[in-house]
């Protein structure tokens, strides 16, 4: 008998390129995808809570609260949360795989 239930080796996930993102599930109108980085994202807000997990790699990660940016190092196993309108962009440091859970449609 054949196991239905899926499994992610994300360390075998890159993307073609910077932030190819593989769906894992979609879960009450939010999605958990696994992406591949090398270079930066944008500044965003998001419409809604993110969780960003690093799974391989380092990242620098970055807000602005009150026009002033700070940043903090993430390294495997770090767990960021960014709230409905947080500003936020993310830097890998090298090549980084990270989880990603978020509204269906964030950018």
């Amino acid at each position: 008998m054949r196991c239905a239930m899926k499994f992610v080796e994300p360390s075998s996930y890159t993307g073609s390129k910077a932030w190819d993102a593989l769906g894992i599930a979609e879960i009450e109108g939010a999605t958990v995808r696994l992406h591949w980085t090398d270079q930066p994202y944008k500044w965003h807000e998001n419409d809604g809570d993110e969780v960003f997990v690093v799974l391989d790699g380092k990242v620098k990660m970055f807000c602005r609260n009150e026009g002033i940016e700070h940043y903090q190092i993430m390294k495997q196993g770090d767990i960021f949360h960014a709230g409905n309108g947080d500003e936020h962009v993310a830097h890998p440091i090298g090549a980084a795989r990270v989880l990603v859970i978020e509204k269906k449609g964030s950018i």
